[in-house]
């Protein structure tokens, strides 16, 4: 499997041929080369993790193109057709195993509803992508985890705590937009920390890289 990392939360994983986008929101640049996409993924339905000209460019190479998405999502996306997930759940998605965790977006503040999210594992834990939670997959042994590391809900902290209770081999930062150079200079250091405590490491992406995995 080969990962792109995109700007912010977004980010593409290719297999044998075949692409699954997850949150292609608008922090992102326009995305590279959408042609043979699988399927798509939105965690929540923040703008941050999809928008409209994302989801058509890549419904315009890929016509009928399933898009998976808890039920905030599927309410909150108007122009395409969203197919509603639950933790719990499981889908095949051209050879991609997909299984969903979580249910809900973490707390920002009291004034701020909390929407529905999902977690997503790609094939059985290969790779791991929370959303906007830190929600902790029981029973999944996880290859590459991509963590939250900057948020208007979260103390970093948490993520460091995050990535030692999952106790990846590898582990990469997302969600970083909004932090400065020095501040994602930061995050790569604590989560690598992290990873290793358990015998994994860091995966040193940026936007725009690709990665074997």
């Amino acid at each position: 499997m080969r990962i792109t990392k995109l700007e912010h939360a977004a980010f593409i994983l290719e297999k044998d041929g075949e692409k699954l986008v997850v949150d292609p929101g608008n922090f992102a640049r326009p995305l590279p080369d959408v042609e043979n996409v699988a399927a798509v993924v939105i965690t929540h339905e923040h703008a941050d993790h999809w928008d409209d000209p994302h989801l058509e460019a890549i419904r315009a190479a890929n016509p009928g193109v399933p898009i998976y998405g808890p039920q905030g999502v599927k309410d909150a996306v108007k122009s395409f057709d969203v197919t509603a997930v639950n933790p719990g759940d499981t889908i095949t998605a051209g050879p991609f195993s997909l299984e969903f965790f979580g249910g809900k977006h973490a707390v920002i503040h009291s004034s701020i509803p909390v929407v529905d999210n999902v977690a997503v594992s790609v094939d059985g834990g290969a790779v791991y992508y929370p959303g906007d939670a830190f929600t902790v997959p029981d029973g999944v042994e996880v290859d590459v985890l991509a963590t939250p590391s900057s948020a208007p809900w979260l103390k970093f902290g948490e993520t460091i705590d995050f990535v030692l209770d999952v106790k990846p081999r590898r582990a990469f930062p997302t969600h970083e937009a909004i932090n400065s150079a020095p501040g994602q200079a930061m995050a790569k250091d604590r989560i690598g920390w992290a990873a290793q405590q358990n015998g994994g490491e860091l995966l040193d992406i940026v936007a725009g890289d690709t990665v074997d995995l």
